[in-house]
């Protein structure tokens, strides 16, 4: 790789060096959508703060010459704890985004979620993989279009259904205001967009010419001008739908037969209440900070919530996640697995198909590197005895 991540004729080697080649490959408007989360930013920041002050515990001589890092969710075997998470408008940072990425969770061995929003179709991203893959959908108030998502899902094979359940309303992501992501600017304003969108040819040629990022796939039937991101806004607005409650989960199972997993879930009570009605299993997640900001990190809520319904369902955690040892350390607090979001956007905005693939194989390394030295031989047998807390006791654990 030639690439040079911050001056220094450095190759990328971790999610923090692909973060800073797509600021610098990407048009601001689309690094600070990727970017940014809610209001001052506070959860996105606390996501990754939270994981990074667990402490891992070093156990030595013991014999960790065969690691095992597969693992089984929602039926589905796969050769890592890993998922790519549906990712909104990800098109629009690589050329069809969405195919390039499903590729490289394929060739890892890990799931790809689809996203409703995204900008390759359903139909595009099956007939460029032979693996299944998940998909991505929000209860709207047009139930004929969604059962019609619901239909199109199915016939392509995906196993998964990922019920997103915390947007019943758009957060404010103040740097989409303040960038003009869905319209709104200025003469000066368009005119500072249309510079930045000039500085950065090889994305304008690449992406915006040759890979026509504005036509989202699945909604095509859907919005009156798919190229249009304020079109695009309208129609979001008009169709999340903040009457959804738990009674429409049984609409939702009514036209799915696969497993159901409900995104978004910060709360115990709504973890008992997921797992009295059937889901098969659900994420922790607090949408990576993009909707409620000043909630609780993901790493903080996920070990109650196991303790709750962990018996029950299965649990994945996402928000925050960057590395090998962050999975590790999620795993540890009892998450089946890991949803990576911003992580694989950067990756792909950087460098394509090649920059998810290298993003999942030091992911990989890293996880190896951390069971080893903590004496650990198989993700299953990650527990909180794998964890300590800082200033906690070496011969305490977590």
């Amino acid at each position: 790789m030639s690439d040079d991540t911050r001056g220094l004729g450095l190759a990328p080697a971790t999610a923090s060096d692909y973060r800073e080649l797509a600021r610098r490959r990407l048009p601001r408007h689309l690094f600070d959508y990727l970017d940014g989360a809610a209001y001052d930013e506070l959860t996105a920041a606390e996501n990754q703060q939270a994981l990074r002050r667990l402490r891992l515990r070093q156990r030595v001589m013991r014999d960790v010459s065969r690691l095992n890092l597969s693992t089984r969710v929602l039926g589905q075997d796969i050769a890592l704890p890993l998922i790519l998470a549906p990712l909104g408008l990800a098109g629009a940072m690589a050329r069809r985004a969405e195919v390039q990425a499903a590729r490289a969770a394929e060739q890892a061995g890990v799931a790809f979620c689809e996203s409703t929003v995204s900008i390759c179709s359903i139909e595009e991203v099956r007939a460029a993989t032979t693996a299944p893959f998940w998909y991505q959908l929000y209860v709207m108030r047009d139930r004929g279009y969604t059962r019609e998502l619901l239909a199109r899902a199915q016939a392509a094979g995906c196993p998964v259904l990922v019920l997103t359940v915390d947007l019943a309303v758009m957060g404010a992501r103040y740097r989409d205001t303040r960038n003009g992501m869905a319209g709104g600017l200025t003469l000066g304003g368009k005119l500072a967009k249309a510079w930045d969108l000039l500085s950065h040819p090889h994305w304008l040629l690449d992406v915006a010419i040759r890979g026509q990022p504005l036509m989202f796939g699945n909604l095509t039937t859907a919005v009156p001008d798919a190229r249009s991101l304020p079109a695009f806004k309208a129609w979001v607005d008009s169709q999340f739908d903040p009457r959804v409650t738990w009674n429409d989960l049984a609409w939702v199972r009514e036209n799915w037969q696969g497993k159901i997993l409900l995104k978004g879930i910060l709360d115990v009570d709504d973890a008992r209440q997921a797992a009295s009605l059937g889901a098969d299993g659900l994420v922790v997640s607090n949408h990576g900070g993009r909707q409620l900001d000043s909630v609780a990190a993901s790493a903080d809520a996920l070990p109650r919530i196991v303790d709750a319904v962990g018996d029950r369902l299965e649990v994945l955690m996402d928000g925050g996640v960057r590395s090998g040892l962050d999975v590790v350390k999620a795993l540890a607090l009892g998450a089946r697995a890991c949803m990576l979001g911003r992580a694989w956007g950067y990756a792909v905005a950087a460098r394509g198909e090649a920059g998810v693939a290298h993003m999942l194989s030091v992911m990989r390394s890293e996880m190896t590197v951390a069971m080893a030295l903590c004496g650990v031989t198989d993700v299953a047998a990650l527990d909180r005895e794998t964890l300590l807390h800082a200033g906690d006791d070496p011969d305490a654990t977590a």
